[in-house]
């Protein structure tokens, strides 16, 4: 509405405020600038009207490997194979011969091979005869033998009854007379009750203690030494030349040195 004043003009009213705030949702004029103080729309949002901030791409992080199955699976895998090799090797030394594992014994001597005439065996004769190995490992012996059927000697045996013994396959374990107790008692527990092995003192040993099979010798200084075990394994029947059925039993089990001459049995 305009207001005519003198002259012809016309005038815009003046507006004047009620102090009424404009209803809700109601429009401002057209033209209207937004009141002082106001914020402009998106105002007060990070990088408004500098354009979009660029999206970071996210950090995988590692979180290593798994170590545990690892080391469970190569311990198997070690297991298996030791077991596997184990088993190889057993079968192979099992299908080596006897004399093949004797030879690997350190420190025994084969008389087989020095002196083959002396282990032929089979020579029998009466009264004392005189050896060039002491203890005697073979050579000609009394008709009789010495009990070997684990018997264990406190005393010293006819070494003419010991050796044909021997040549039956056992195995004669001796020892210096002043070899400490414990260690005569250690020797006793390989030799008794086990057929086809005896043990008794030998004088004027030059070590504490020798084993003797058919054409075998070994000496060692001690009984916890475990090439004697080796060496009756390996030797004992093994040795004999008479094949595995020669007796140990119905021999002589009186002590002394001197043969019996007996009836051949």
């Amino acid at each position: 509405m305009s207001i005519s004043t003198p002259g012809g003009d016309q005038r815009r009213p003046s507006v004047v405020s009620t102090g009424k705030k404009p209803a809700a949702g109601a429009k401002p004029a057209a033209g209207a600038k937004p009141a002082s103080g106001g914020k402009s729309a998106g105002a007060g949002r990070p990088g408004a009207g500098k354009g979009a901030r660029k999206k970071i791409a996210p950090v995988k992080v590692s979180q290593g490997r798994s170590w545990g199955p690892i080391a469970l699976f190569t311990a198997v895998g070690l297991l298996a194979a030791g077991i596997i090799g184990y088993g190889a090797w057993a079968s192979f030394k099992g299908s080596r011969s006897w004399e093949e594992r004797a030879a690997e014994i350190s420190g025994i001597v084969n008389y087989r091979k020095q002196d083959p005439q002396l282990v032929q065996g089979g020579n029998h004769q009466q009264g004392p005869i005189q050896y060039t190995v002491l203890p005697p490992v073979a050579g000609p012996h009394n008709a009789a033998w010495q009990n070997c059927m684990g018997d264990v000697y406190d005393a010293p045996i006819a070494s003419e009854h010991a050796v044909h013994s021997l040549e039956h396959g056992a195995v004669w374990v001796t020892y210096r007379p002043d070899l400490p107790k414990d260690q005569i008692d250690k020797l006793a527990e390989k030799v008794r009750g086990n057929e086809k092995t005896m043990l008794s003192p030998f004088d004027k040993l030059d070590k504490p203690i020798s084993l003797q099979a058919w054409g075998y010798q070994l000496k060692v200084d001690n009984a916890d030494d475990a090439r004697i075990d080796e060496f009756i394994k390996t030797l004992r029947v093994n040795a004999s030349v008479e094949g595995p059925t020669a007796l140990c039993s119905q021999g002589i089990t009186a002590t002394g040195t001197t043969p019996r001459d007996l009836q051949q049995q």
